[in-house]
């Protein structure tokens, strides 16, 4: 789909209903688009990833509370292989929904394939996790996501541009995979776990206002399933890395 019709149809939108939820107001100084568009394009953007983590949750409550599907994983190779393939799915699904992430519906469909089984790890993930543990991670992940998203628009507004942590993140990722390959090579106990843990909250915690400042300024309007995917995945691995944490100091 062109942009320009996606323009025209954020317009007629927007046009319909008034404008309303702050569609006049400017995202950030010397903005040369018209704000009504991209303010659309942002509650788009949010109700996609708040579907993202309705159905997160849906599916990781089903893993962790009925138990046979988490035994199931973890006392048979069957279970096993299919947790491997569970893991990996996520990350093949990327390739095609990245290179059709402006075709309709098929992204849609791409879309809910990936949540769904990131979902499956991540409710795998918490199946073996007290419940004060997982509540901890869910209520300081949503303190923080929240806070931080405030904070980027915030400071969009007074003119501050975060597109120069794009570098620094990628390098740290870098950094925080070798890390983890190591952790798994030779496993240095639960202090080395709380490190990598802290040290990935902090790097996601940046890449929630790098992504929200792409999605501020940067992001076209045909991008919305790359952008929710974006997001989605910091806010997943930021939850992680605290549940990393704190079952490392519990």
């Amino acid at each position: 789909m062109c942009k320009g019709c996606v323009g025209n149809m954020f317009r007629k939108r927007d046009v319909e209903s008034g404008g309303g939820g702050g569609g006049d107001r400017i995202l950030y100084p010397m903005m040369l688009e018209n704000p009504q568009l991209r303010w659309s394009f942002i509650r788009k953007v949010y109700s996609i990833i708040a579907f993202q983590l309705l159905l997160t949750i849906a599916v990781a409550s089903v893993v962790v509370f009925v138990h046979p599907i988490a035994h199931f994983f973890v006392g048979s190779t069957q279970g096993l292989v299919l947790f491997i393939i569970l893991i990996i799915a996520p990350f093949i699904t990327l390739c095609p929904l990245y290179y059709y992430h402006q075709k309709h519906p098929l992204n849609y469909f791409l879309l809910f394939i990936f949540t769904v089984t990131l979902a499956f790890a991540v409710g795998l993930t918490c199946a073996f996790t007290s419940g004060k543990v997982i509540l901890e991670s869910v209520i300081l992940t949503t303190v923080v996501v929240l806070s931080l998203t405030l904070y980027t628009f915030w400071a969009a507004r007074r003119g501050h541009d975060f597109s120069f942590l794009g570098p620094f993140l990628f390098g740290a990722v870098l950094v925080l995979l070798v890390f983890a390959l190591i952790q798994i090579l030779f496993p240095l106990g639960k202090l080395s776990m709380m490190i990598y843990g802290c040290l990935a909250s902090i790097i996601f915690c940046g890449y929630i206002i790098y992504d929200t400042d792409n999605l501020i300024k940067r992001f076209s309007y045909d991008e919305y399933i790359w952008a929710s995917v974006s997001l989605y995945l910091d806010i997943i691995n930021l939850f992680l890395s605290l549940l990393t944490v704190f079952r490392a100091t519990n």
